[in-house]
């Protein structure tokens, strides 16, 4: 498995009005996906800049997200009908996001108030963007909720309540599992420092996620020249065909 360290540098976020400010950058701001790519680690860890004393009587709290790249997921509903399973119901989630994961110091009621969960759209359901659903579905939201059970099951949606360690409010970090079956694209990163459950502070970075080497020249003929990929791969087949049988008639012989 490969590390990506995420190490915080002196880069700021905007004074809240607390003067706290959230210090972040990144030693390695990119992924890269390889035919032997087994996914990632990703560690992330920074520091609270601050000019005023510690606020004692309010902790502090911490929330980060990592976000891929969102598309539409259609998503079916099946039903058994004598004796064999068929398509029911059909509905297009408009935007799910390929991969999120939120880590947190506590559970996260607690340090983030349903109203800024609203307007940042930060915990698992809020990410997901489902408008309206067909005349005849009913009950849309569990078309959501399979979504979100689903790719929980495979990895790429996470909840990591209270996996955030912060130190006498002021040094913060956290480690988050990428899978193997990741989307290219901008993985969108925020930490948010909480105050009560009110965002005081926030930054936003992104890690860059593409396929290199063989991956992407194949992933790029499939896109760019599929004629040429579909002759290329029926080459190899036959190829592949014709090594076997030559390898089974020598040994037959033997």
């Amino acid at each position: 498995m490969r590390r990506l360290i995420c190490a915080l540098m002196m880069l700021t976020a905007p004074v809240a009005a607390q003067s706290e400010e959230v210090v972040l950058g990144l030693s390695k701001d990119n992924v890269a996906i390889t035919t032997s790519f087994d996914g990632s680690e990703i560690l992330i860890f920074g520091a609270v800049k601050r000019e005023e004393a510690i606020n004692t009587a309010e902790p502090l709290e911490v929330v980060m997200t990592i976000a891929g790249p969102s598309e539409p997921v259609v998503v079916r509903s099946k039903e058994k009908k004598f004796g064999i399973w068929v398509n029911t119901e059909a509905l297009e989630v408009d935007s799910a996001p390929s991969f999120y994961a939120v880590a947190t110091t506590g559970p996260i009621a607690q340090v983030l108030s349903e109203t800024e969960d609203l307007r940042e759209k930060v915990t698992i359901d809020r990410a997901i963007r489902s408008v309206g659903a067909p005349a005849g579905i009913i009950d849309a939201g569990r078309f959501t909720e399979a979504v979100i059970r689903i790719r929980q099951e495979k990895n790429l949606y996470q909840l990591l309540e209270g996996q955030v360690a912060l130190d006498q409010q002021t040094l913060f970090r956290t480690r988050i599992d990428m899978p193997a079956d990741l989307t290219e694209g901008d993985y969108l990163t925020r930490i948010f420092l909480t105050r009560n459950g009110k965002i005081v502070s926030n930054y936003e970075t992104t890690i860059d996620v593409r396929k290199v080497g063989l991956e992407r020249f194949l992933f790029n003929m499939s896109r760019q020249q599929p004629i040429w990929y579909g002759l290329m791969s029926l080459a190899i087949a036959i190829f592949a065909g014709w090594g076997a049988s030559a390898v089974f008639s020598a040994l037959r012989r033997n």
